[in-house]
């Protein structure tokens, strides 16, 4: 039988479990947690124990090593990447199992989480550290760029292009060539129906979708 491979995960919050049952699906070993600050080290957090704190683990050698990022904070997740990348670490593409991968779909191998039942058709592009929760759809022809959160049942339609850091609410709906273009930075609500482009730095819900107010 094959070795897993140890990952450390960072963040401890109420998604963790399901990042780390992701990874373990996925065929990765969690090997420790390591939480932002140093006052809950030596807890045990759904059976993994919390080795130390960010500071702890950047302190250390982590060249060679393997990370996953269990937060949905986009801004952090971004952050993290790029201090960990920094200093030698690796941050995996991990699929789930169950999830559907068009053979034709380009997914980056750095960083990207897919949950299970995710479905990515042909010839969708989905960029580094992109978070595709469980039962997302991502459309033909669509394109999510680095660090964007796609959240449980939310749909990124054909031809959508979906920029930087923008974070899609649970069951949010991009309507396949209505929302061609969702703004870098913006957050899309829980259940939005998005029938139309939506402009950087704002956040929008509802349905149809409305602009509410700036990040």
């Amino acid at each position: 039988m094959e070795k897993k491979i140890d990952l450390y995960a960072l963040g401890v919050g109420a998604s963790t479990p399901v990042f780390c049952e992701i990874a373990e699906d996925g065929g990765f070993n969690i090997a420790g947690l390591y939480h932002y600050e140093n006052g809950r080290t030596g807890d045990v957090v759904c059976g993994k124990t919390i080795i130390g704190s960010f500071e702890d683990m950047f302190n250390s050698d982590i060249k060679g090593k393997y990370f996953l990022l269990t937060m949905g904070d986009v801004k952090i997740r971004k952050e993290l990447t790029e201090r960990i990348e920094r200093a030698g670490g690796i941050l995996p593409t991990i699929i789930h199992p169950m999830a559907k991968i068009s053979s034709n779909a380009k997914i980056s191998n750095q960083g990207v989480v897919v949950g299970p039942f995710v479905v990515v058709q042909a010839n969708a592009i989905i960029d580094k550290g992109v978070v595709l929760r469980d039962m997302a759809l991502v459309c033909h022809n669509a394109h999510v760029e680095e660090f964007c959160f796609v959240g449980p049942k939310a749909l990124v339609g054909a031809f959508s292009h979906v920029k930087e850091n923008a974070f899609i609410g649970q069951s949010a709906t991009l309507v396949s060539k209505k929302a061609k273009n969702i703004g870098q930075n913006c957050l899309i609500g829980a259940g939005a129906l998005v029938v139309d482009d939506i402009p950087d730095n704002v956040i929008a819900f509802g349905s149809p979708a409305k602009i509410k107010s700036n990040k």
